[in-house]
């Protein structure tokens, strides 16, 4: 089987929501198959399932944070039920079909509960029901540690996706979900926002990271590392969707290519912290040990001996920072400890920020123009980030997207389909 012949997709929560859409999925999968493909499909729980699960935990639980294990071992349950369930729609179709959990299907993940790693895969299992004419339907968002299960945190499905795609020796893995693509900024928010035809690996790993919803930060990693093609296309429309790879055209492009807001992220403040040496590691390094990420980090100029030391963090994260920020506190002897929880991250991307001036100026003027404050600022060669208020970020994203023009076409992509339409 030639890595052409073989397709790995991921069906999202969306994709699965209900049993027409589980229908429509199983149709699409037996025209694949019927053209000759051999399919390898990853699934999410459907629709809400995970939320839901959440709830009936805290419920039993009195709103007692529960067992990250028994969480664990509850929440994979609802990629288990949609994996089954997309199997017995495909033999109702008259096509052979298989569900796998994340351990049948040889995923080896790491052993921290709720935010593991895949360590390894090896898909015996999967090859030798391939080579049997069977599509194989793959519980995303698991893996298995020794014995015991272990969920990959949001987004889980994508990495399990990817990670399979690099394993199977298949040159891309199409992503599936409620969009049809990759775009400019959130078309919910931006509503010309355009969809982009390619988007280079590390383009993408940065809007990921700073909040772009459509696809997880691990999955792009991998895909990177292994040279897999990933296509994000919606379950919904049949249109072309957004190519993730390395993109050789990066220097012709306009120079941002996209904007990323992160409404889920708090800002946390040390008040009044000696200032002197050891003191971040004393901060950071009992973070670290809790496994919370630790995102922007500001320290402010030392007045008196003592210094502010500012960084963000996932809300979700907080209920499991807390603690550990309040005992930090205690022992280092800042003042206070704020936490504010009404920020949110707004960031500009692309390749050729690095090599042109001016970039930052110009979104500190247009934040400026828009009555936007920053709190914050963060850097990489191909990212500016500024960290304003929650309720000004929609109007920052509109006011930056047509300050970056990114409305209009990329002449990279025009000059492409004018040459594919003379062709």
């Amino acid at each position: 089987m030639s890595a052409s012949d073989l397709l790995v997709q991921k069906y999202g929560g969306s994709s699965v929501a209900n049993v027409e859409r589980i229908g429509a999925v199983a149709t699409r999968i037996a025209a694949d198959r019927a053209a000759g493909k051999s399919v390898v499909a990853v699934v999410s729980a459907m629709g809400d399932t995970t939320d839901d699960l959440l709830a009936l935990a805290s419920q039993v639980t009195g709103g007692v944070l529960p067992s990250a294990r028994e969480q664990d071992a509850l929440l994979a349950t609802g990629e288990i039920q949609s994996a089954a369930l997309l199997a017995m729609a495909l033999q109702a179709r008259g096509v052979e079909a298989v569900s796998l959990s994340g351990a049948q299907a040889g995923i080896s993940a790491d052993g921290t509960f709720g935010k593991g790693r895949i360590a390894a895969i090896e898909p015996k299992r999967v090859r030798e029901e391939v080579a049997a004419g069977r599509v194989v339907i793959v519980a995303g968002f698991q893996g298995v540690s020794g014995t015991e299960t272990t969920t990959l945190g949001r987004g889980g499905s994508d990495t399990s996706a990817v990670a399979l795609a690099a394993a199977l020796g298949a040159d891309r893995c199409q992503i599936f979900t409620d969009v049809t693509g990759v775009y400019t900024a959130d078309p919910r928010v931006v509503t010309d926002a355009r969809q982009l035809q390619v988007i280079g690996y590390e383009e993408m790993l940065e809007l990921a990271n700073q909040g772009a919803q459509v696809m997880q930060t691990r999955a792009v990693e991998l895909g990177w590392v292994n040279g897999v093609t990933i296509e994000v296309l919606s379950s919904f429309v049949d249109q072309p969707g957004t190519q993730i790879k390395e993109d050789r055209q990066v220097e012709q492009r306009n120079k941002v290519r996209g904007l990323a807001a992160d409404t889920k992220v708090a800002k946390v403040t040390m008040v009044a912290v000696p200032d002197r040496p050891g003191i971040a590691k004393s901060v950071f390094d009992p973070l670290a040990t809790a496994n919370i990420n630790v995102d922007m980090i500001v320290q402010n100029v030392s007045h008196d001996g003592t210094t502010d030391l500012s960084f963000t963090c996932g809300r979700s994260d907080l209920a499991a920072a807390r603690p550990v920020l309040e005992k930090i506190q205690n022992e280092i002897g800042a003042r206070a400890l704020e936490i504010d929880e009404s920020v949110a991250k707004i960031s500009i991307v692309g390749a050729g920020i690095q090599n042109a001036p001016g970039y930052a100026a110009r979104m500190f003027g247009t934040l400026a123009d828009a009555k936007v404050n920053i709190q914050m600022i963060s850097t990489s060669e191909i990212r500016i980030t500024c960290i304003v208020a929650q309720a000004d970020a929609d109007r920052a994203l509109k006011a930056l997207h047509d300050t970056f023009d990114l409305a209009t076409p990329d002449p990279v992509d025009a000059a492409a389909r004018d040459a594919e339409s003379r062709a």
